[in-house]
């Protein structure tokens, strides 16, 4: 049986309360100038010099429900759940145009995000070369996987960005950007700082943008990356050769099950990734897609791999807001009416894990989304995903609902 819970709604509510505390505050009472409001939170401190010292937090709230999962012994492929899905603490200290520093942990999900140290170039040669940076940060390849948890459109990332995604490593980049162009180039020499994934990688990203205002963006980019994993120790004094599994969760983050799966390949000598991606925004509509590719070359005469993936989606914003873009990336909406910004969107994503022997199957999802942002600190999302697969002879084409309640500063 599957399970029910209020916690979506309690959820909701607590975080519809605080908004609308918020909306309150803000107003100024009858006969008084001013009045406390969100924006005078006391999360950060500005000092002497200029710089800015404060904290930033995340809180994701979902629940998923599945339908259509029946397997042909009659049971269910999935269980509906309702749980956390970050708690994002961090601090920052920067100064503008001079340098930023920061740090993030996942309490919920046990592991380090960005943790970085960065200088403006302008402020140590007064000129603008861009920026330089040394950490545990994102890897360049995947536009969608670059944007922030934060800003995304919909509850989850693509098929393709979630099967070939690297996620973060530890590395130096530099990044430039210009009013028609954008570079970034990466190379990561060491583990991530849950101390797996061994090796290094080269790569990098490169857009331009003749187009670039406000409400009128056009981007078109494309990013590379070669990977070169080492062989790993564990606790135990194994040695495990390196290996890669793409696979994905059919759009749906509380569920630790995959309808696509390569399984684990094994004694990996590179792997490749190429993405090309495109944003278009105008006014309060807006587009955006991406093709992926993954090349796994092996050891041994091993088979290699070769798997692709693409996905397109569409918004348009309701209440006539843009959805901003800076820094290669698209961020949250920012309200402007008082009951917030609503934003209705719609994805088709498709991924292939077939090649030759290795049989990891495919997919094609889609996804209608709605979103409501009801200050700069609260958004409401809401996802339908209807899920299509074939792996080894078993097709199983599951739906699943998704609600989410976010709190961020």
């Amino acid at each position: 049986m599957r399970k029910r819970s209020a916690g979506p709604l309690v959820a909701f509510a607590v975080a519809a309360a605080l908004a609308g505390g918020e909306a309150a505050a803000t107003a100024p009472p009858s006969g008084h100038a001013a009045a406390y409001g969100i924006d005078d939170w006391p999360t950060h401190v500005v000092l002497a010099d200029g710089s800015d010292l404060g904290l930033s937090a995340q809180y994701q709230f979902d629940t998923n429900r599945f339908s259509g999962d029946r397997l042909p012994d009659g049971s269910d492929r999935f269980a509906d759940e309702t749980a956390n899905r970050r708690k994002e603490l961090g601090f920052y200290l920067r100064k503008k145009g001079v340098y930023d520093l920061g740090s993030v942990y996942d309490f919920w999900n046990k592991q380090w995000l960005d943790t970085y140290a960065r200088v403006q170039s302008k402020a140590l040669f007064g000129v603008d070369y861009g920026a330089f940076r040394i950490g545990y940060t994102k890897t360049p390849v995947g536009f969608e996987g670059v944007t922030s948890s934060r800003a995304t459109s919909f509850l989850e990332t693509a098929l393709p960005v979630q099967a070939f995604y690297e996620n973060r490593r530890t590395g130096v980049d530099w990044a430039l950007e210009r009013p028609r162009y954008l570079v970034n180039l990466g190379y990561y020499f060491g583990q991530d700082l849950q101390g797996d994934n061994d090796g290094t990688t080269v790569g990098g990203r490169f857009a331009v943008t003749p187009l670039k205002a406000a409400g009128q963006v056009l981007h078109l980019g494309v990013s590379a990356s070669r990977e070169s994993p080492d062989a790993s120790t564990d606790g135990r004094g194994r040695r495990n050769l390196p290996s890669i599994r793409p696979r994905a969760r059919p759009e749906a983050g509380l569920t630790p099950v995959r309808l696509v799966d390569t399984g684990n390949l094994g004694d990996v000598d590179t792997i490749d990734r190429l993405g090309l991606e495109a944003l278009w925004i105008d006014g309060p509509w807006s587009v955006q897609g991406e093709l992926l590719t993954l090349a796994v070359e092996r050891n041994r005469g091993l088979p290699d791999f070769r798997g692709h993936g693409y996905y397109v989606f569409g918004s348009w914003i309701v209440t006539g807001e843009s959805r901003p873009y800076s820094g290669g990336n698209s961020g949250n909406v920012k309200p402007k009416g008082r009951w917030g910004a609503l934003e209705w969107l719609l994805r088709y994503s498709a991924v292939d894990l077939d090649d030759g022997t290795i049989r990891g199957g495919r997919q094609h999802d889609w996804t209608l989304g709605a979103n409501w942002y009801l200050t700069p600190y609260f958004k409401f999302q809401a996802n339908y995903v209807k899920a299509a697969s074939r792996r080894q002879g078993l097709d199983l084409d599951p739906a699943v609902f998704q609600l989410r309640a976010q709190v961020f500063f």
